[in-house]
């Protein structure tokens, strides 16, 4: 089957993890030990255990996972509900990025039972009974559930996401024809929370040079524009053996898009834009 949104795939797998040891190759100081245990409040009738990333690099100490027993009937519907709710009520340390609550920022992608999504979107019911929340991966952790996110947003600027043209600005606005306008539909609502960028294995191995699923649908979002001037030289900035020609067609990026966009279509769009403008 072809991926073309993320709504095509089912929340539930085969395997839980896959089966190798946990720190199975992973260098002593990067370990992940067992953490601390918080029980649920006296009288909690509908409990829920989530296991939580931890880690603090002031502390010095390695990686930990923490169990929380949540009491269901004091917290929101969502995943998010639940992180607010520990930080309020069991430990205000823990740390996570949150903004709109609405899954318009992209503040709060992290992995969520082993797939990248937004904690706001996600509802606890559509979580494993062991749930498991984890920063995004492949990425520096700052604090806990906190990525570092200066990389994928440096390549971000590489393709410089603003409209580009020659001509004299006119009186009124740029003018777009319905038609026009919805060639940007399934690209324009991206709304950077990486989640694909995460989950792509081309970005795992060759994230210093691949732009990744992310940056590269915002690419050919300007390269649909019909307002944007500048198309050749948006080519010629992604016409090299990393940059573009990293993306192998996993679809990973699809499958974990929040946002049900189909970033592998877009790069294979750039592709062929890419080969038909050499004949």
């Amino acid at each position: 089957m072809i991926i073309r949104s993320s709504d095509q795939v089912p929340r539930t797998t085969l395997l839980k993890r896959f089966p190798l040891p946990r720190n199975f190759g992973v260098s002593k100081q990067s370990r992940v030990e067992r953490g601390r245990r918080w029980p649920a409040p006296a009288g909690a009738t509908r409990v829920k255990t989530f296991e939580i990333y931890r880690y603090d690099p002031d502390s010095g100490n390695n990686p930990r996972l923490d169990l929380f027993e949540v009491d269901l009937d004091e917290c929101g519907l969502m995943v998010l509900d639940v992180l607010i709710w520990i930080k309020s009520k069991v430990d205000s340390t823990l740390t996570f990025r949150r903004s709109c609550r609405e899954g318009v920022c992209g503040s709060c992608a992290m992995n969520i039972d082993g797939t990248n999504w937004l904690a706001c979107t996600r509802f606890v019911s559509e979580t494993r009974e062991h749930a498991t929340i984890y920063p995004l991966n492949n990425m520096r952790v700052i604090k806990d559930l906190v990525p570092d996110l200066t990389h994928v947003f440096a390549q971000y600027s590489l393709i410089e996401p603003w409209l580009k043209s020659k001509t004299p600005a006119p009186e009124t606005e740029r003018l777009q024809s319905p038609e026009e306008r919805r060639e940007l539909d399934g690209n324009w609502e991206c709304i950077l929370c990486f989640c694909c960028t995460s989950g792509c294995p081309s970005h795992w191995w060759n994230a210093d040079r691949f732009l990744g699923p992310a940056v590269l649908l915002q690419a050919w979002r300007w390269l649909l524009d019909s307002r944007d001037e500048a198309t050749g030289e948006r080519l010629d900035d992604l016409e090299d053996p990393f940059r573009l020609y990293r993306c192998h067609t996993i679809l990973n990026c699809t499958r974990t898009c929040p946002k049900g966009l189909n970033p592998g279509k877009a790069i294979a769009g750039i592709k062929k834009m890419m080969i038909e403008r050499r004949s």
